[in-house]
């Protein structure tokens, strides 16, 4: 039966290109590395080039409040990130892409972006070391990226801040903690995890 184009298109589509009937891949840098939500059929340790991970997003209700906003993790232009790649089997892309689009653009201050990724386990997938992927890039332009911090504010900020969440040290300290269950070392997020920790409460 063919689909019905009078049916409103799910929101995804407007963002990312999907080959019908393929599987996806989906890059998690924060939470989605060991909470992804979707059903999967094989993961592997992965980087991404060009990007960083990095606390530059204003959180108003999860980690902070419009008066004093927390910070949640993005990827950001330079470097790169390690993190941790799914495979979505081509049954499940609809429903996950879906979820997806529901728990990390409701407000669009990610750029959902088609991007290749390295495996860095030693497998091969789809015959080779590197796969394209679903990532979640953060946008520049919006209003609650957070452009040019320097340690010292970002550390004040989720020293101090509490959302609907719990507080933003806890999500920090969520992502150190899980990362090393992962065996993803991040030097620079321990460090600031550190500091955090030593703010006078």
């Amino acid at each position: 039966m063919a689909p019905d184009s009078s049916l409103p298109h799910p929101a995804w589509t407007h963002d990312i290109a999907v080959e019908p009937g393929a599987d996806l891949w989906v890059f998690g840098y924060g939470s989605l590395m060991w909470n992804p939500g979707f059903p999967f059929v094989e993961r592997h340790a992965a980087t991404l080039p060009g990007y960083h991970r990095s606390f530059c997003v204003a959180s108003h209700r999860y980690r902070g409040t419009p008066e004093r906003p927390g910070l949640v993790l993005g990827l950001d232009r330079g470097g790169s990130c390690r993190g941790i790649v799914f495979r979505v089997a081509a049954a499940d892309v609809p429903a996950t892409l879906d979820y997806l689009w529901e728990r990390e653009m409701d407000n669009r201050v990610y750029l959902p972006r088609m991007l290749r990724v390295r495996l860095r386990d030693g497998r091969a997938a789809e015959g080779g070391e590197a796969v394209s992927a679903c990532c979640f890039i953060v946008d520049r332009s919006h209003p609650q990226y957070c452009r040019g911090l320097d340690e010292a504010s970002v550390v004040c900020r989720i020293a101090d801040c509490c959302g609907q969440r719990g507080p933003n040290i806890d999500y920090l300290a969520n992502t150190v903690e899980h990362l090393k269950e992962l065996g993803i070392c991040d030097a620079r997020l321990s460090k600031l995890y550190d500091r955090v920790r030593g703010v006078p409460g």
